[in-house]
């Protein structure tokens, strides 16, 4: 089943990216680099791991027509609809052109370094940040726990993470936006620090892994 990638993120990239463009600066160049500030497990060294995904990530990247139609009824705090029509219209058609560099996978990998490298225009940089961390954050956190258990164990490893790690928990454990095509689900308005540079020339920005 395809990954809807373009929901997997949270509302405010998408108001962002808007804002961009109702602005003019949704061709402004930025760099987003995403890195982590301390290692897992207090354990010296992270795994890198879901580079794979990325490029899966970049290839099928597009808003459906069920996710425009999504987006659509999406009402705004003060009123009305989130989304402009044209707005909408514009991701309909909408297709990536970043450059994207990262470590290989199961790469050794240590804080402050980064992991991820995109380049591009800063509102397609910003609607991929969240689902960027999302293929990243959690593989990399469980491929260096699974190197821990090995280099302990020094012996071959039964793993059974399927049996206590269930939908439900990681279900619980996030919020992107596509959570909310769920009966009964809510919403959560956050905001982001990436626009405070987004009037210069060029925009730099860190998209953290929290551990």
């Amino acid at each position: 089943m395809p990954i809807d990638y373009a929901l997997l993120t949270d509302l405010y990239e998408i108001t962002m990216a808007q804002g961009y463009r109702d602005s003019g600066h949704e061709n402004t160049e930025a760099c987003f680099h995403m890195y982590f500030r301390d290692t897992p497990f207090k354990g010296g060294y992270a795994i890198a791991c879901g580079m794979a995904q990325l490029a899966d990530m970049v290839d099928t990247y597009a808003f459906s027509g069920e996710d425009i139609d999504y987006l659509s009824k999406i009402p705004a705090p003060g009123g009305g609809a989130l989304f402009a029509a044209d707005f909408l219209e514009w991701l309909r058609d909408f297709k990536l052109t970043v450059d994207i560099d990262a470590v290989p996978e199961g790469q050794v990998v240590f804080p402050n370094e980064p992991l991820v490298r995109v380049k591009g225009p800063i509102m397609q940089c910003q609607l991929l940040e969240a689902a960027l961390l999302n293929c990243v954050n959690f593989q990399t956190l469980i491929a260096t726990k699974a190197a821990r258990v090995c280099l302990a164990a020094e012996s071959p490893v039964a793993e059974f993470g399927l049996r206590r790690l269930g939908h439900r928990l990681l279900r619980a454990a996030i919020k992107p936006l596509l959570h909310a095509f769920e009966p009964r689900a809510q919403r959560l308005r956050t905001a982001d620090h990436a626009p405070a540079s987004a009037s210069r020339s060029t925009c730099t920005a860190r998209c953290a892994l929290h551990f």
